[in-house]
């Protein structure tokens, strides 16, 4: 599964509550990091979990995928002469070209994805996982990085670049054993990006959203005659709890504000969305993941 959407809405979270709903269901999970954000450690209070998959909790495990330690465990299993790899990464030009050319990081690291959602991984002593979800990039890049695999195929004709590329590329492409999830927030700019974000995916990538999760839903606390009467006793010179009654009245408009927003991303988009309560915390932890996961697994 993997999560992308607009830069601040909470996809990391919920894709940790993706993660700990499939745990806690029994389906060994392992939930990937991409660009080594080493974000989840921070979530578990662990030292950083690096390029190791590392048990978190029951049946979830977590990696911070580094592009340069993806290619350098593809290189080590493509080359089986010791030499020849030592020679290969103390080479200067391998590392200038490896650098230097487009999408190489991001087709390594979706290597990576596909190798840990293998059956028979490659990896000495690899574990065998139900699900792998992927913190994705946000929607400014990760459009892009789905496309990486193509891109290589068409471009490398022939030879093992292009075999490994067309075999992400189906693993991409194939609903039976990929879905794609974006997260958004019940605001007007959110709601835009999400809905050119599904139409991008569809008309570029060539694959569906399978489900929006709209993030951090403000509660419904009054109704429409407890908002008025709220709203009076806001304007009300030296009236008692004046400040209490602005700071309701103003919370009332926002979730109201919000579901207006809910509701045109219902409209524009095609996949089914799930709301997900705003965690009125200084911090999200564990425990609070933890009460997201229910909300996800609807």
């Amino acid at each position: 599964m993997i999560v992308t959407g607009k830069g601040g809405v909470g996809k990391s979270t919920v894709s940790l509550a993706l993660a700990l709903a499939a745990a806690r269901q029994g389906k060994r999970t392992v939930l990937c990091e991409v660009a080594a954000q080493e974000r989840l450690s921070h979530v578990f209070h662990r030292a950083e979990v690096g390029f190791h998959e590392v048990e978190m909790a029951e049946n979830l495990w977590v990696i911070s995928i580094d592009p340069d330690e993806s290619m350098r465990e593809y290189v080590l299993l493509q080359l089986k002469v010791k030499a020849m790899r030592d020679l290969l990464f103390r080479s200067r030009i391998f590392t200038y070209l490896a650098a230097a050319t487009p999408g190489l990081k991001e087709l390594v690291t979706i290597g990576k994805i596909w190798e840990l959602a293998l059956d028979d991984r490659k990896v000495k002593q690899g574990r065998s996982y139900d699900l792998v979800i992927v913190d994705a990039p946000a929607t400014g890049h990760g459009v892009g990085f789905l496309q990486t695999p193509r891109t290589f195929a068409n471009v490398a004709r022939v030879g093992p670049i292009r075999q490994q590329a067309e075999i992400l590329d189906r693993f991409i492409h194939d609903p039976k054993r990929t879905g794609v999830a974006v997260v958004a927030l019940p605001e007007e700019m959110p709601v835009n990006e999400t809905v050119k974000l599904e139409r991008d995916l569809g008309s570029e990538v060539g694959v569906e959203v399978e489900r929006i999760y709209c993030n951090g839903l403000y509660p419904e606390r009054f109704d429409d005659d407890e908002a008025e009467r709220l709203a009076e006793l806001a304007a009300e010179r030296g009236g008692p709890g004046r400040a209490a009654c602005r700071a309701a009245v103003s919370e009332s408009r926002r979730a109201r504000a919000q579901r207006e927003q809910l509701a045109r991303l219902e409209e524009l988009t095609e996949a089914p969305v799930t709301t997900l309560p705003f965690l009125f915390e200084p911090e999200l932890g564990v425990e609070q993941i933890a009460a997201l996961a229910a909300g996800v697994d609807r």
